[in-house]
């Protein structure tokens, strides 16, 4: 093998020269600078990625938290919800986007606005019911009303409100306390769009739903249920991977928990273990509920009830309503607006009907009445005279001479002029 060396020393040479190596050479620099080129795609790509998500969040963010809401403007760019973070309200998995940002309205008054949208309403409904749960640590009379929003509560400082598929908490941050923040918190509740204007129905089947409404906690796709109640050991027997809901409130002589399961076979599994799980803690006479079944898909759990009898009439007031949607046509379309139409005819029919009924009665008693009323001021008038008339009381020309004159001196006497 000969080597023909080129310019400078003889290993330079043996790089440029030897054809065999040189090829080598060739494919292993151009080997890395293919690897360098994917690896800088991949940085370019990433990078590019990420850029975008957070030029979609600070998008999102803007959307959420406008210029001016009424007489308030914006101070700041909006931030991430920090506050929510540490108070451990923020901890959903349905959370979208959420932030914070300050407003100040009239007399340089500050308020710090909260907002986080979430992938359903029930997730908003269920950080509100958290988030006042946390407050009445502070107020236990506190109470959800739907002053604000779809539902809402409101303490000296905070006015907190859910309304759609986002989550709203808005604070004073002024020494003093202000209506503004009742403004604040209407002007900013117009602008969010209402969504179904409801809250969960698991929440409505509770016990005395009325009342349950007002301090119930909702917790939605939960893992564990374990802190809601620690001594209760049966909590942690459940599996729900996310799939599941829970609605809890305490009745004053019972505490009533619900979870419904988003499928009847995690529904029967976790029945199955629930009960499996009472039965033992029976047998080592530890703390068990005082009263539990399933109802379709929802466990039904009461805790520290005075007697059985008493749990048992909780369970019986949680009633389960199956909801059936059809994936295409509904085979029974034309029954169903057969039977609307039905309904509608027929509630026209008796709206008319009753109509009738109404104006008929009203006209016979007015006739009857203004009849009474006529015919009592002509017995009236007739009683009243002294003489008979032939006419009924009314005025007559008197040609009989039988009603006697008003006044006979002031009448002239044959041949006597005026």
């Amino acid at each position: 093998m000969q080597f023909t060396v080129l310019r400078g020393t003889s290993t330079d040479g043996w790089f440029l020269s030897n054809p065999h190596v040189g090829d080598r050479m060739e494919a292993y620099l151009l080997g890395i600078f293919r690897f360098t080129a994917l690896l800088f795609a991949v940085f370019v790509a990433f990078g590019s990625r990420s850029t975008f998500a957070d030029t979609f969040n600070l998008v999102e963010l803007s959307k959420l938290f406008p210029e001016t809401v009424g007489i308030f403007r914006k101070t700041q760019p909006p931030l991430s919800p920090d506050v929510l973070t540490e108070q451990g309200i923020l901890s959903s998995p349905e959370v979208v986007v959420g932030g914070q940002a300050e407003y100040v309205g009239g007399h340089n008054e500050r308020f710090l606005v909260e907002i986080v949208r979430l992938r359903q309403e029930s997730g908003a409904y269920s950080m509100l019911s958290i988030a006042a749960a946390s407050a009445r640590a502070n107020q236990p009379q506190l109470e959800l009303t739907s002053n604000y929003g779809t539902a809402s509560f409101a303490t000296d400082e905070q006015i907190t409100f859910f309304k759609g598929s986002e989550f709203v908490r808005i604070t004073n941050l002024s020494k003093s306390k202000s209506s503004n923040v009742v403004d604040l918190a209407r002007a900013l509740a117009d602008t969010i769009d209402k969504g179904e204007a409801d809250i969960p129905a698991l929440v409505k089947h509770l016990p005395n739903p009325e009342q349950a409404r007002k301090t119930a906690l909702f917790i939605d796709r939960f893992t564990s249920l374990q802190t809601l109640l620690p001594n209760q050991a049966v909590l942690a027997s459940m599996q729900t991977d996310r799939d599941a809901d829970a609605a809890f409130v305490d009745t004053g002589s019972g505490k009533v928990l619900v979870v419904e399961y988003h499928t009847p076979q995690l529904a029967k599994d976790n029945d199955d273990r629930i009960i499996a799980k009472i039965h033992e803690l029976w047998n080592l006479g530890q703390l068990a509920p005082t009263g539990y079944r399933r109802v379709g898909n929802y466990s039904v759990f009461v805790f520290d009830a005075a007697d059985e009898a008493t749990a048992k009439q909780f369970i019986d007031q949680v009633k389960y309503e199956q909801v059936v949607q059809w994936l295409g046509d509904n085979p029974n379309i034309l029954k169903e607006a057969e039977r609307r139409y039905v309904q509608t005819t027929l509630g026209v029919f008796i709206a008319v009907m009753k109509a009738s009924g109404f104006a008929v009665v009203t006209c016979l008693g007015l006739g009857g009445l203004i009849g009474a009323l006529l015919f009592s001021r002509r017995r009236s008038r007739q009683t009243a005279l002294e003489a008979y008339s032939d006419a009924g009381g009314m005025l007559r020309l008197n040609i009989d001479e039988m009603t006697p004159q008003t006044d006979p001196a002031r009448l002239l006497g044959p041949g006597q002029k005026a």
